[in-house]
């Protein structure tokens, strides 16, 4: 029903500090994509789909949260779930990967596993789709632009190549969760976006996300007094 994309990267904030980041987005041709399958912490982010078990994201980030490796708390869930060959499930953490697509998801699927990112998806026009996402992300990644605007890049380039093939389904949605291990007084707004309903999931979420840059930039210089304040920094 879907496809999507888990990454992990490292980065060096404003103090010289070295941070982690993780990234999830996805997009499909059904509403409310953003509720069910994206999951994403500062350990880790993690993607479920095809027949989706929510459960499968939720705990497998409380998993990773916890201290388990991404490979081991996905497969210990899926170990225990007998609807294991009609799902994909796929995420990152800070040392790994871990992608599965169950052998009863639906033509076409399959997967990437590359170096700290998966891409995965299922009733896919082709294997291209996935590639692109793939590609696409890759040719970013030294880039120096938010990860939230490259993810967004990637969706758009599967979904250039077919993305989901039921075209007869018209009501579609994407979104895209970040998260950072580096701490600030406002976590910018344009890193947890969702677009539910829509016939045209990634320009909209591409517009949501540039909006969303454009209000979070207004408002810390509107109210950057008061957030030095917050912080302590008040002359």
């Amino acid at each position: 029903m879907t496809f999507s994309i888990c990454v992990h990267e490292t980065y060096t904030d404003e103090d010289g500090e070295e941070r982690d980041r993780f990234g999830v987005a996805v997009t499909t041709r059904l509403p409310g994509v953003g509720t069910l399958c994206p999951f994403a912490s500062e350990s880790g982010a993690v993607a479920t789909q095809s027949l989706v078990n929510v459960e499968l994201g939720r705990k497998g980030i409380e998993y990773v949260d916890g201290g388990l490796a991404v490979e081991d708390a996905l497969q210990s869930l899926l170990n225990a779930d007998e609807g294991a060959e009609n799902r994909q499930l796929h995420g990152v953490d800070a040392d790994g990967t871990f992608v599965f697509s169950g052998e009863e998801c639906k033509d076409w699927y399959g997967h990437v596993e590359g170096e700290h990112y998966t891409v995965a998806g299922n009733l896919l026009t082709g294997e291209a789709v996935i590639d692109a996402v793939a590609d696409e992300y890759e040719s970013s990644r030294e880039a120096d632009r938010p990860l939230a605007e490259r993810l967004v890049d990637a969706l758009a380039a599967g979904h250039e190549q077919g993305g989901d093939k039921r075209e007869e389904l018209h009501v579609q949605s994407a979104a895209l969760l970040v998260e950072s291990t580096e701490e600030r007084v406002v976590d910018p707004y344009y890193e947890d976006l969702r677009v539910d309903a829509t016939e045209t999931p990634i320009a909209d979420l591409r517009e949501t996300y540039e909006y969303a840059v454009e209000g979070y930039e207004m408002a810390m210089e509107l109210y950057e007094d008061g957030l030095d304040s917050v912080d302590g920094d008040e002359d």
